[in-house]
């Protein structure tokens, strides 16, 4: 907890003054599974669903229970307004947040809070929104938070109608947020397709087309990718790995899965490679993934790393260029889209037997060969386009950064009083508090200068 100046009109008291805290019940198999009911029965699992895909809305319940079955199970429906969130297991690390739509029952894995007075409720949950419920969680083999936890909760109380503006305000902010978040959630797939379409018109002739106009007696050959290697594909080795460090390492397949090599993505081998081996990766060579889901099967990477050091596995295959293609130009082929939907189609196996290509299917790879001159100025370009495109997903990691800060940013400032203007007019908190209380008494509440809220959590 941290000391900051909350505005004169508000008030810190524990959660429990203004809130019920309760949790879900035991859910027997014998009764779940009815799609229809009077009464939703929601679990965990339906938290996270409405989070992601339904603004934090809890509304449509995968389990439904009659009357007389919520009173078998000793039930009381929560009340529509309330919050849930998972209380025990890993689920609290991902500290969501949903708000009931009606009245409806909860597992008891779950612990929701309603606020007293029905007007509160959005302001609850927002509140709610700020404290990372990990930190709360107990240190013991199940992580697990308590209804005490919760209850004990320091409460920025504000007056009633700042609170409704507080709430108002966050509705608009927060969605403005989300929905540039979703913007750029798109941009990913938009620039992989840019890429695939550079590689398209770099494997198809389209990105030179202005070239050739200014190198006449320019033509492309019809080949195959065997064609254009010094020895026909050849898989690797898969030994056994030990836990010490020898000098023979022999990447997995997560070393290439990007596209681009990554050699911390290995493992130690205790066995006497031949110098002579096929075995041993050089720079320039081009290692494809054999076997694979289907999204990356043949997907392909140029080795950079030390000369003899690495050794590849039986998962991968190994090209080398000749002298009629650059390694850089058949390393576009190879991972242009038309060559990938070649090696899918042509995969064999299943979803529960890892598809696999063989070395034939890589070999008869179709090719367009373009003279050594043209395929330079085609790598040209692609490096340069890539690298714009590099460019834009660097700016686009920083912005999904900088829309990540903004939801805890805001909530922080929310409940320091600072989001929205205070008015003098508004009932202080102070009356709303003795409103409250007059049916349950209400003790640890503090002036406006007091402390805060946990710790804002994401």
């Amino acid at each position: 907890m941290s000391d900051i100046n909350l505005p004169d009109s508000w008030l810190e008291i524990e959660l429990s003054g203004v809130a019920d805290v309760s949790s879900g019940i035991g859910f027997p198999l014998q009764h779940q599974g009815q799609s229809k009911g009077e009464i939703g029965f929601f679990k965990v699992g339906d938290i996270s669903i409405a989070v992601k895909d339904n603004n934090g809305i809890l509304e449509n319940a995968q389990h439904y229970v009659s009357t007389n079955v919520a009173q078998i199970l000793k039930g009381k429906p929560i009340k529509a307004g309330a919050t849930v969130f998972a209380k025990i297991g890993e689920a609290i690390h991902l500290n969501r947040r949903a708000i009931v739509k009606t009245d409806c029952l909860v597992d008891n894995n779950v612990m929701s809070v309603k606020a007293k007075l029905g007007a509160m409720d959005k302001y609850v949950h927002y509140f709610l929104r700020t404290t990372d419920f990990s930190e709360q969680a107990r240190s013991t083999t199940v992580p697990s938070i308590r209804k005490g936890d919760v209850e004990t909760l320091q409460f920025p109380l504000a007056p009633l109608p700042e609170q409704k503006r507080i709430a108002d305000k966050l509705d608009t902010v927060l969605a403005r947020v989300d929905a540039c978040r979703e913007r750029l959630n798109r941009v990913p797939l938009i620039l992989k397709r840019f890429k695939q379409s550079v590689l398209a018109a770099a494997t198809s002739g389209k990105l030179t087309e202005d070239w050739r106009i200014k190198n006449v007696d320019i033509s492309w050959a019809d080949v195959k990718l065997e064609d254009v290697l010094r020895e026909k594909p050849r898989n690797g080795y898969s030994p056994k790995a030990v836990d010490y460090e020898t000098s023979v390492r022999s990447l997995t397949l997560s070393a290439t899965t990007s596209g681009k090599f990554i050699g911390k993505h290995c493992k130690f081998i205790d066995e006497s490679i031949p110098s002579t081996s096929h075995l041993w990766l050089n720079p320039g060579d081009i290692l494809v993934q054999r076997a694979n889901s289907l999204e990356y099967v043949g997907v392909s990477a140029i080795f950079d790393g030390s000369i003899n050091t690495f050794i590849y596995p039986d998962l991968m295959m190994k090209c080398r260029a000749n002298e009629r293609i650059l390694t850089s130009y058949l390393f576009i082929v190879l991972s242009a889209e038309a060559t990938r939907n070649y090696f899918r189609e042509n995969a064999t196996g299943t979803a529960g037997n890892m598809p696999k290509i063989n070395q034939q299917t890589v070999a008869s790879v179709p090719v367009q060969l373009p003279p050594i001159e043209e395929q330079q100025e085609i790598v040209h370009r692609v490096e340069t386009l890539f690298a714009f495109a590099d460019r834009l997903e660097a700016r686009l990691s920083t912005a999904r950064n900088a829309a990540e800060r903004l939801t805890p940013a805001l909530l922080a400032k929310a409940f320091r009083g600072e989001l929205v203007p205070q008015d003098p007019n508004d009932e202080p908190a102070s009356l709303l508090l003795q409103r409250l209380a007059e049916n349950q008494g209400i003790t640890n509440a503090k002036p406006g200068r007091g402390r805060t809220s946990k710790k804002e959590a994401i």
